[in-house]
């Protein structure tokens, strides 16, 4: 039935574009006026479009024809993203998305059965984070993961059968995109400075944080440790990236090569959000034992800061 229905999509667009050529009247099957292709003495989509309407005159119309022409990576004076995102749109972007979703959780998987979680005595309890800090991180953590997670559906589209499902997804990612970029910018200005790389951060990504031993030892780490550093700046920088590229995309307000630019590093970005996302979930949900319950009531057991956050410990004690 499905491929039944999708016979019957792609018969009525073939009908549509052939209609649409038999009105206009130019033959793609034979020469145009001084032996040009059909491509290039056709109007374009502008035939089909009021001026009024027409949203980019760059993309629209007759200017894509003489764009198309510089596209190429291999074409002559080429200095265009066309082929390089056709080549990698259409064959890699979405098979790199699937090994990611894959094999993070698989890596993540392999390390919680050898190593295991780390426990600790939650006896007594510090407060670590205000009601403040809680109420805006999952203000921006929410619609992070839905932009994630609709971002997902909409690369997998035409494996997911397209539709309405999809549509929804892409409307979802817009409105999500709203709401991180307002409590994305007020979760850097809350946490930006104790996000800033320190000396000791060098010692913990020497040792991993200590993640792949089994021993209780005093970790070097202020309040965030590198791992949570490094995640803090691709979420914030490498979010607002994504939600400038998005918005490029979206309002089609540059011209074809900025789009394609513009795609190219969404996707990349992506990539990385992708695998750090997963590893923030398993590193708060599975690899720390009440690890979740800092950012939900802002307390965190003191044993877990004294060995996890050595230096923030000091800090604490100090004060």
């Amino acid at each position: 039935m499905r491929n039944l229905l999708k016979f019957f999509r792609i018969f009525m667009l073939v009908l549509f574009v052939a209609g649409a050529s038999l009105s206009f009247g130019a033959n793609p099957s034979v020469p145009q006026k001084d032996g040009k292709q059909y491509a290039e003495v056709i109007s374009g989509n502008n035939a089909l479009i009021a001026p009024s309407d027409r949203a980019n005159p760059k993309i629209y119309g007759g200017p894509e024809v003489e764009a198309i022409k510089t596209w190429g990576i291999d074409s002559p004076n080429s200095y265009g993203f066309g082929e390089i995102f056709t080549l990698l749109q259409g064959h890699y972007f979405s098979v790199i998305f699937g090994i990611l979703i894959v094999l993070v959780p698989l890596a993540f998987l392999g390390h919680f059965m050898v190593i295991g979680q780390k426990k600790f005595n939650h006896g007594k309890k510090i407060r670590v984070f205000s009601s403040y800090n809680i109420f805006v991180h999952w203000c921006a953590a929410i619609p992070f993961v839905a932009l994630c997670l609709t971002g997902l559906v909409m690369v997998f589209g035409d494996k997911l059968g397209g539709g309405g499902f999809v549509r929804f997804a892409r409307d979802v990612h817009g409105i999500a995109t709203i709401v991180f970029a307002i409590f994305g910018v007020l979760m850097f200005l809350m946490w930006f400075k104790s996000a800033l790389p320190r000396a000791y951060d060098i010692d913990w990504l020497m040792i991993m944080g200590g993640y792949l031993s089994k021993e209780k030892k005093p970790i070097p780490a202020g309040k965030f440790n590198a791992g949570q550093k490094m995640w803090f700046w691709v979420c914030t920088l490498g979010g607002f990236a994504m939600v400038i590229s998005g918005a490029f995309m979206f309002f089609q307000f540059s011209d074809i090569n900025t789009l394609r630019m513009m795609a190219l590093a969404h996707n990349f970005i992506g990539f990385l959000i992708v695998a750090l996302l997963i590893t923030h979930i398993y590193m708060a949900v599975f690899a720390i034992e009440g690890a979740l319950h800092s950012i939900i009531d802002g307390h965190m057991g003191e044993e877990e800061i004294a060995i996890l956050h050595s230096y923030y410990y000091k800090e604490i004690n100090a004060a």
